[in-house]
């Protein structure tokens, strides 16, 4: 009979522990780099960039109204400057990063 993944995990534990074989290294040793916070950054555009688009089009399909009321209902917040700035700024980073950075990747 077959081995359970329980006893599997122990036996390679135990063995692991008797040759007294390093761990690997962990991210919190390695010096950070440009190229390596770029990855990182571009990575975590994309996970964004696809929630985004998921969530909207969620929205646009179940929401009962068309986007212009819902654009109406923000327009009446009145909200201040710095914040729609920010809020522009939040949406259109995303998208220039991770295009940029992609066509950097290309070139």
């Amino acid at each position: 009979m077959g081995t359970t993944a329980r006893e599997e995990m122990a036996r390679f534990w135990e063995k692991n522990t008797k040759s007294n074989r390093p761990l690997s290294p962990h991210v919190t040793i390695y010096k950070w780099s440009l190229p390596m916070a770029m990855s990182i950054t571009h990575r975590g555009t994309g996970v964004a960039l696809s929630l985004g688009v998921s969530v909207f089009s969620l929205a646009a399909l179940l929401l009962p109204e068309q986007f212009p009321h819902y654009l109406a209902m923000v327009k009446t917040l009145s909200l201040g400057p710095a914040l729609i700035a920010s809020a522009k700024f939040a949406l259109a980073f995303p998208f220039t990063y991770h295009t940029w950075n992609g066509i950097r990747h290309l070139v």
